[in-house]
């Protein structure tokens, strides 16, 4: 019997730790800023995403220690916003993006979304191939809170 070495997991209070370091590592590992959106949604994802209706998806590994992590965020059109994706540089290649893509997507279907939908940035080649990888097609630019995003992408569940 071969032993999981990661799984994905619900978000569960004790990860909130694990949550905050790796968004802002990635955040930071791309050359941007902490912007005040990502203090609140670091900061207390209980109030910003669960709350509203929204879930988080945490990646463990064997030790139970977090590589990874992903938010569906619930928007106003019945929609769900993809957010804070990132593996830690030392997982990735296992597939474990896919992973994370598979739980949101799922998730999102089960509550009935009609879309998914995301903010990134033009200088994150890794994340633009998954996303096109994955049906995400782009859309116009529009009003962000995040100085960083330049390119809008959704897929259409429904």
């Amino acid at each position: 019997m071969v032993e999981l070495l990661y799984r994905v997991v619900p978000y569960r209070p004790q990860h909130a730790q694990a949550w905050r370091a790796l968004n802002e590592a990635w955040i930071l590992e791309g050359g941007f800023i902490i912007e005040a959106k990502d203090q609140l949604v670091l900061g207390n994802p209980q109030a910003s995403i669960l709350d509203p209706g929204g879930h988080i998806f945490m990646i463990e590994g064997a030790d139970g220690t977090c590589v990874g992590c992903c938010a569906i965020q619930k928007m106003d059109d019945g929609g769900f916003e993809l957010a804070k994706m990132t593996v830690s540089p030392a997982a990735r290649g296992a597939g474990l993006s896919k992973q994370l893509m598979q739980a949101c997507e799922a998730k999102a279907r089960e509550l009935g979304a009609h879309r998914l939908y995301l903010e990134t940035n033009s200088s994150l080649a890794p994340a633009l191939r998954l996303y096109e990888s994955w049906g995400f097609e782009y859309l116009p630019a529009r009003d962000t809170p995040y100085a960083r995003a330049d390119i809008f992408m959704e897929k259409r569940l429904a």
